[in-house]
């Protein structure tokens, strides 16, 4: 009968130290005399380090951990080597390291997960997802990948891996390595949190690493523009054509509140007239399939009439670049103007809701139907009371004291 062998060794990498100083901690498995190494998410001083004994000689309290941390590993990789001996199946160094990690069929991983979630989204693009959507999952995916390798310093992690502690890590790591704000991050945070929920769903982790994490929503005071804002962009000249286009879809979108997803889109089967001759656009959203119906201002018609032969090229209403390239014009063309805001594709949006809309005595529900919102709740967000709504409405109280005297 064939002998086996096999055997767990720690040692530390002096090659690679850390930018603490500290050399990484290795274990090597080895069996049958293949063997493979794996890095263990611990770090140790290089003159603390005791090969012989295989652990840490210091006598502080991260010493004591590092030790009692190794040994709980090492009783690990025995556990799944006997198993394996039990399972009668046929063991491998690599297959130790893979349920090490917890990579088996039966014992799934986050970035396998979200990976599998990912592609079904993309196949879905146009019937239950938008292309930005699963943009942003898999952007999430990225950065929980590189958080892995740097944190952890592995290529994946096992779900039931997962402690609350990794979101509390991750969190700070969108903020501080990626820049993210406050909402920026719970967004990512959600995109994880779902990935959680359909593996709780299938029985893939046993416990939830969020259960007792709470969002904190910042309110945000997004920027909109004044109708003497408005009026100084849609008067100025702009020599280059580029620019000038730019600008005509910037002043349309301030006049429709269409969103850029759906501004992009706008073709010739969304813009129809009612029994009485006036312009309308009806459009579903993009972002939430709710109908949106919205009168053709002037201004606005007159914009579409200017683009006329657009549609007949390219089948879409208006020459529309991407996303990052407008915003990077109206920057430009705040500059010129004078415009001391922050200008965005969606700064648009939030100027129809409030510089054309509200501050001109339509109704909040009639704002939500405009914008496709699902109710007046959503709408509350894009609102802004201005000075001038407030002195109209304290006029109407004003007319009804008149008469009084003190």
């Amino acid at each position: 009968m064939e002998r086996k062998t096999f055997s767990v060794l720690f040692f530390i990498k002096k090659s690679k130290l850390l930018k603490n100083g500290e050399a990484p901690v290795c274990m090597r498995i080895t069996v049958n005399g293949c063997m493979v190494d794996i890095l263990v998410k611990r770090s140790c001083p290089v003159n603390f380090w005791n090969q012989a004994k295989e652990c840490s000689r210091g006598k502080d309290r991260m010493s004591a951990e590092l030790n009692r941390y190794l040994a709980l590993t090492r009783s690990r990789i025995h556990q799944i080597y006997r198993e394996l001996e039990t399972s009668g199946k046929t063991i491998t160094a690599d297959l130790i390291r893979k349920l090490y990690y917890g990579e088996d069929e039966g014992n799934k991983t986050l970035l396998q997960v979200f990976g599998e979630h990912n592609a079904q989204c993309r196949n879905l693009i146009g019937k239950d997802f938008v292309s930005k959507t699963v943009q942003r999952y898999e952007t999430t995916t990225r950065y929980l990948s590189e958080f892995i390798r740097k944190e952890y310093r592995v290529s994946d992690i096992a779900l039931n891996d997962l402690e609350a502690d990794f979101i509390s890590r991750f969190d700070a790591f969108l903020k501080i390595e990626k820049g993210c704000a406050q909402n920026s991050a719970i967004t990512r945070l959600k995109n994880l949190k779902k990935i959680i929920h359909l593996a709780l769903k299938n029985d893939w982790i046993r416990k939830d690493p969020f259960a007792y994490y709470r969002f904190k929503i910042e309110d945000t005071d997004p920027e909109f523009l004044t109708m003497d804002e408005i009026k100084v962009i849609l008067s100025k000249e702009f020599p280059i054509k580029r620019v000038s286009q730019v600008r005509d879809i910037f002043v349309f979108c301030c006049f429709t509140g269409l969103a850029f997803s759906d501004v992009k889109e706008l073709s010739s089967e969304h813009v129809v007239r009612d029994n009485n001759g006036n312009l309308w656009i009806r459009k579903k959203r993009q972002k939430t399939s709710v109908m949106c119906n919205i009168p053709v201002l002037p201004v606005a018609a007159s914009i579409l009439d200017k683009y006329k032969e657009v549609a007949g090229c390219t089948g879409k209403l208006l020459p529309v670049l991407c996303n990052q390239r407008m915003n990077s014009y109206l920057k430009e063309i705040a500059d010129i103007c004078g415009i001391g805001k922050n200008l965005t594709t969606h700064v648009a949006r939030h100027s129809y809701a409030t510089s054309v809309c509200l501050a001109n005595g339509v109704s909040m529900e009639n704002v939500a139907k405009m914008l496709g919102h699902a109710d007046t709740s959503i709408t509350k967000h894009y609102a802004r009371v201005l000075d001038q709504s407030i002195y109209r409405d304290m006029e109407k109280v004003n007319s009804f004291l008149s008469d009084l005297a003190v």
